[in-house]
């Protein structure tokens, strides 16, 4: 299976100011650069992530979104979004990211990435674009993104073919996690199995509360 990056997106220097919030500013707010962009271990070459605790860091080093996800949006909120517009680092074409397995190994120039995780919508999200419920209604869409690990580090740039090069055979999707993460805890023990692909930091708490829901079932 193969997609393609259409284009390739940094927050640069220009951060969103948010008054009154801690911390005042998020990197939400990406917009594409032209040429071979350098991929290190924690992301692209450029781009910034202010608040360290939720974003960043190895298992959120790259952020993919979808052109036919945005396709919807676009028809659902009647304006425009570009790439960049979800925060993303990635705009991807030809590729279903929301049937994207955990663990899953794209080769995208010379980076080997992997996927590792759903994007949780929150309040900058919504602050962002105007639309005061937009965590509900990107909930309840579920075409979350996918956040990916840098595997090996290179250069990528728009045009560059997104190639899956492996994928697990668990059947996990980012879709599928992100469902039974939100909404259907009850299903919690089915992601045992991906534990060790998603984010370092967020292993631990999702593995609380595997047992938890395993200790409930006993």
């Amino acid at each position: 299976m193969s997609g393609r990056v259409t284009a390739v997106c940094v927050s640069g220097a220009d951060l969103l100011p948010l008054p009154g919030r801690r911390p005042d500013r998020s990197g939400i707010d990406k917009a594409p650069v032209a040429g071979r962009v350098a991929v290190g271990e924690l992301g692209l070459d450029g781009d910034v992530q202010v608040n360290k605790k939720h974003h960043g860091g190895e298992g959120q080093a790259v952020y993919a979104y979808a052109q036919a996800d945005a396709d919807w949006w676009e028809a659902e909120l009647g304006r425009d979004l570009p790439p960049g517009r979800f925060g993303e680092n990635l705009r991807t074409t030809g590729l279903d990211l929301r049937t994207a397995v955990l663990g899953e190994q794209w080769q995208v120039g010379t980076a080997l990435l992997q996927v590792t995780a759903w994007r949780t919508p929150c309040a900058n999200f919504a602050r962002f674009w105007g639309v005061p419920d937009l965590v509900k209604r990107f909930a309840a869409h579920g075409a979350t993104g996918a956040y990916l690990r840098v595997l090996q580090t290179g250069e990528l740039g728009a045009g560059d073919e997104v190639q899956v090069v492996s994928r697990p055979d668990h059947g996990i999707t980012v879709e599928t996690a992100f469902r039974i993460v939100m909404t259907q805890k009850s299903r919690l023990p089915e992601l045992a199995p991906v534990l060790r692909y998603v984010p370092t930091k967020d292993q631990p708490v999702l593995a609380a509360k595997i047992d938890k829901r395993l200790a409930a079932l006993a």
